[in-house]
């Protein structure tokens, strides 16, 4: 069976990364979605909230198959995960090319860590690739719209954390 790690903050989950999500399941036979809890990062959500909003937006909202899933928080090496789960795949997602200089350098870095492990690289739809969570929570901390770019309980979730 082939596992691979998606790791991310996903502060909070986009159609983005469910796109990546999606690909990813018809390459691998099971995914670890890796919520990172970064401490030079200021979130919106704490790791334990973004896991369960992302279980409450794949499983609940869009019925994605639980038994090809887990999603976890992580505080540690990208590469210690990958030995914790026995994967030697890790996924990142791409948007634009902006995003290739650090994720090509990520990804040399892990393989000099640990050079069994490979790094796919997987771009969301085109209507999606424009979506980053940082926008999404700016448009929400304006009073914009956001159902375009993130799943109802999400939505919802991101509307109830900046009331």
């Amino acid at each position: 069976m082939s596992t691979a790690i998606y790791p991310g903050t996903f502060d909070p989950i986009t159609h983005g990364h469910i796109d990546v999500i999606r690909k990813s399941l018809k390459i691998f036979d099971k995914i670890i979605i890796a919520a990172a809890e970064n401490i030079n990062k200021d979130y919106l959500f704490s790791s334990d909230e973004r896991v369960e909003i992302i279980k409450e937006s794949l499983f609940k909202d869009l019925k994605f198959n639980k038994k090809k899933i887990k999603i976890i928080s992580f505080n540690t090496l990208t590469i210690k995960l990958c030995n914790q789960y026995k994967a030697k795949v890790i996924i990142r997602g791409l948007r634009a090319a902006s995003d290739f200089e650090y994720e090509f350098q990520l990804a040399g870095m892990n393989k000099k860590l640990k050079d069994d492990i490979e790094t796919i690289f997987l771009m969301s739809d085109v209507e999606n690739q424009i979506i980053s969570s940082k926008f999404v929570k700016e448009i929400a901390k304006l009073d914009g719209n956001i159902d375009k770019f993130l799943t109802r309980s999400v939505v919802k979730k991101v509307k109830n954390k900046l009331e």
